[in-house]
C-alpha cells in the first residue's frame, strides 16, 4: 500500500474572478468545475487539479470537510525546459513580475511570481527533485 501522487493542490484567493483570469488566460489552465463565491477548479496537466478556494466561504457553511488557509501559500507547475524561455517572455508579455530565476544544483530551473491573490507561483523544469518522472 502507497500513496501514488499528489491529485490536488489547494490555494485559497479572495477573488475569484481574478484568480479564474489569471490561471485560465496567463498560464493557459482550462476550468474544470467552479461555484460563485465558493470555488473555481482547474485541470493541470493530465493527473492533478489546481483548486481556487475563497476561504470567507470554504471556512464555513454546510460543506464538508470545510477548506481553508491565512496568508500565501506556494506550489509549482512543471514546464519543458525548452520552453523555459518562452514563458519569462510570455510573463513579461503580460506584465507579470518575476520574482526570481533559480538554476538548481541537481540541474532543473525554476521561476517564481506572484497570482493576484500573493500566492507564490513556480514554473519548474525537469530535473529538480531528481524523480524517476523527471522531476
Amino acid at each position: 500500500m502507497k500513496v501514488l501522487s499528489v491529485v490536488e493542490t489547494a490555494i485559497y484567493v479572495d477573488d475569484l474572478d481574478a484568480a479564474e483570469d489569471f490561471y485560465q488566460r496567463i498560464l493557459g489552465l482550462d476550468v474544470i468545475a467552479k461555484e460563485p463565491t465558493r470555488h473555481v477548479f482547474f485541470r493541470v496537466g493530465q493527473a492533478q487539479v489546481l483548486l481556487a478556494f475563497n476561504p470567507k466561504t470554504t471556512c464555513t457553511g454546510d460543506k464538508l470537510p470545510h477548506h481553508g488557509a491565512m496568508g500565501p501559500g506556494h506550489f509549482a507547475l512543471g514546464i519543458e525546459r525548452q520552453s523555459l524561455g518562452d514563458w519569462r517572455q510570455h510573463l513579461q508579455d503580460h506584465r507579470v513580475q518575476i520574482e526570481a530565476e533559480v538554476e538548481w544544483p541537481a540541474g532543473g530551473q525554476s521561476i517564481y511570481f506572484r497570482d493576484p491573490a500573493g500566492n507564490s507561483v513556480e514554473l519548474i523544469t525537469p530535473g529538480v527533485w531528481q524523480l524517476p518522472s523527471g522531476w
